[in-house]
């Protein structure tokens, strides 16, 4: 399930608890309707509040400092792509099939960063065990150096690719674990929970119910944030593959 389905559906539960609980106001008896019930009911919700606040604060945080790794390791992919072209490039022309290597594998790359918005396509040569950025390692290393300075870029060279594999596999190691499941049911069940005395102790009337909608709707979409930056390869809010624009503008040169 994607993660706008699931704050649909989050949206569609909590709005539902706020009007079960208008429902349920006509069947309490008055005297449960006294100002001291309404005042521990409250006291008690309360802390229920600061508790998804401080859920949805820490989460969102905690999103917001995963999307920023994987932007981080975007741009070091393609600075490696870079400099390690520069250095393909002062090998000397025996390094032109490594650089020409090198650019298929950003290219497609970039062609697989461009599909469907909502696909997955970035790492798909990973999954089908696909052998493209071992082919550039395999390049470097088929290299013979003529002196020292060929010995230095073809080692350096290697460590570069390697380094670019490591980054790779890392993002796809990343992007591969779920956001935790049980921690989002729970975030709803306390929002369930606070609509339900919301609305128990709110007068039902249109504007009361718009108010429901609306924040049900602001605190659902923070859901939705926190959901579209723990995926930033697919989705609404996503990692940009400009650096990687950059880096193909600068192969080859």
């Amino acid at each position: 399930m994607d993660s706008l389905t699931t704050s649909v559906i989050a949206l569609a539960c909590v709005f539902s608890a706020a009007l079960l609980g208008t429902i349920f106001r006509k069947r309490i008896p008055d005297t449960y309707q006294a100002s001291d019930s309404k005042d521990v009911v409250r006291l008690v919700m309360g802390l229920v509040v600061t508790t998804v606040a401080i859920a949805l604060g820490l989460l969102v945080g905690s999103a917001k400092s995963f999307f920023d790794t994987q932007n981080a390791e975007m741009a070091q992919i393609a600075a490696n792509y870079v400099v390690l072209d520069r250095m393909l490039a002062q090998y000397g022309p025996e390094a032109n099939d490594a650089r020409t290597a090198l650019h298929t594998v950003l290219a497609n790359q970039l062609a697989e960063r461009n599909q469907l918005l909502g696909s997955n396509k970035m790492y798909s040569d990973i999954k089908s065990g696909a052998t493209m950025g071992e082919s550039i390692i395999d390049k470097i290393h088929g290299l013979s150096p003529k002196d020292d300075d060929q010995k230095f870029l073809r080692q350096q060279g290697l460590n570069l690719a390697v380094q670019l594999a490591q980054i790779r596999w890392l993002m796809y190691a990343q992007n591969s674990v779920p956001f935790p499941r049980f921690l989002l049911l729970m975030l709803i069940g306390w929002l369930i929970l606070l609509f339900v005395s919301f609305g128990i102790f709110a007068p039902s009337n249109p504007l009361v119910l718009a108010g429901f909608l609306a924040s049900a709707t602001a605190v659902c979409g923070a859901i939705l944030l926190i959901l579209q930056m723990y995926n930033p390869q697919r989705g609404l809010i996503r990692v940009s593959d400009a650096p990687l624009r950059a880096a193909m503008q600068q192969l080859g040169r």
